[in-house]
């Protein structure tokens, strides 16, 4: 079959990687790809965030199955689109995809199925915003209601921080993401990922990940989009997963299906977990970037059929397959990010790593010119491997990160530090 996966970052080089491996993938178009994806897969220039570009390439270069990468393109309404010209898509319809892009509506949803989370209150009013953080103080946690690039969020340690916080949200910090304000108490605990795929009505797990969000090694600084991971999390027991997912995940999944808005996709909950008891921190409508490298790592070509049960209802006929081992990424950064950074230096000994199902470098933002690989984003590389304990899975990553010769690139050398 012609495959068709929507994106440019580390998430859909490993999805691409994962596609390639199942021989029902007859052909695979990326779009629009960076320079690690065009190594392996067709690249194509492409608006994915217009649902009628899409859906007209898709036509064009007669696609079966569209793969959404990102958040943008489900927001825009891109899998509506393909799914009313009869075309086959992976992830949910914008309005599904509401659980990603509002934290309101998904609290909404919390509380009307009874999901453990936190308690929480939603602005458009600065001066009432702050009055509620001044009437329960610090730490609390500020967060813009939409999709705002994983950087919308502020734990705000006082209550100074937090009226600032509100102040930039507010004030237009982030666009028409921050129109409204969610302020939620501060959960005490630790954070994991839990990964499932609905066909509106089955619930399959696939996966448990936890990153590492903040820039500084022992987890400090300013949060960023994520600059390392591992799978799978061990904080998130078979016991701590099981909890999840028949208090928070299948209630969420039905009370969408009550709604007329059956949810169809992966979902991605990030959950606090303390004493055995998991919250949900927030829902993503997509894989996780960089949990889907360590994911692929151990999933393999058997995601492609997971993928395809989803979108066709299937999944009641499914079983998730794992290897009994371990994945680590570390995520190499242009130096200032997540401040400004800059772009085009060149990066290499790419070229003398290994490549196979144990190692692998996912790009994330690169370019190719003039036969060099050169950074051309904030997190620029995924330096991923597998091992049968995760210390050899993070020496084997760690080994690979020192083969690459990227003056300018940065990278914490403490990931999976708390399970390990």
């Amino acid at each position: 079959m012609n495959i068709l996966i929507l994106g440019a970052g580390g998430r859909e080089h490993a999805l691409a990687w994962a596609v390639l491996q199942n021989p029902k993938c007859d052909r695979l178009v990326v779009a629009p790809g960076n320079a690690g994806i065009d190594a392996i897969a067709e690249c194509a220039a492409l608006d994915i965030e217009d649902p009628e570009a899409v859906v007209g390439f898709a036509v064009e270069e007669s696609i079966d199955f569209v793969i959404i990468g990102p958040e943008a393109p489900l927001a825009a309404g891109v899998s509506d689109a393909l799914t009313a010209a009869g075309i086959l898509v992976f992830g949910p319809s914008a309005e599904a995809a509401r659980l990603e892009a509002s934290k309101g509506f998904t609290k909404e949803i919390c509380d009307a199925c009874g999901a453990p989370t936190a308690a929480w209150a939603r602005f458009r009013d600065a001066q009432a915003a702050r009055a509620y953080v001044a009437a329960h103080g610090a730490p609390i946690v500020v967060k813009a209601d939409g999709l705002a690039a994983g950087k919308g969020v502020v734990v705000a340690e006082t209550v100074q921080q937090a009226h600032a916080a509100i102040d930039d949200i507010l004030g237009g910090a982030f666009g028409a993401a921050g129109a409204e304000v969610v302020i939620e108490d501060f959960m005490t605990g630790q954070e994991a990922s839990f990964f499932v795929l609905s066909d509106g009505q089955t619930v399959l797990p696939i996966g448990t990940a936890q990153d590492h969000k903040r820039i500084g090694e022992g987890d400090t600084g300013p949060n960023t989009g994520g600059m390392g991971a591992y799978s799978p999390a061990p904080i998130l027991s078979d016991t701590v997963a099981e909890l999840a997912l028949e208090r928070i995940v299948k209630p969420t999944v039905a009370e969408m299906a009550r709604r007329g808005i059956p949810y169809r996709g992966v979902l991605y909950a990030g959950l606090m977990i303390e004493n055995g008891q998991p919250r949900l921190v927030e829902y993503n409508a997509r894989f996780g970037d960089p949990e889907t490298q360590v994911l692929m790592m151990r999933l393999g070509g058997q995601a492609l059929d997971l993928m395809l049960a989803c979108a066709e209802g299937r999944l009641a006929e499914m079983q998730v397959i794992w290897a009994n081992d371990h994945a680590m990424t570390v995520v190499m950064a242009a130096r200032g990010y997540p401040g400004a950074y800059a772009k085009g230096s060149v990066i290499a000994g790419l070229d003398q790593l290994a490549e196979d199902s144990h190692h692998m470098v996912f790009h994330a933002g690169t370019r190719a010119e003039g036969g060099t690989i050169r950074a051309d984003g904030g997190r620029v590389l995924n330096v991923t491997a597998r091992g049968a304990t995760l210390a050899e899975a993070r020496a084997r990553a760690y080994g690979m990160v020192e083969g690459i010769d990227w003056p300018d690139g940065v990278y914490r050398r403490d990931i999976g530090w708390r399970a390990l």
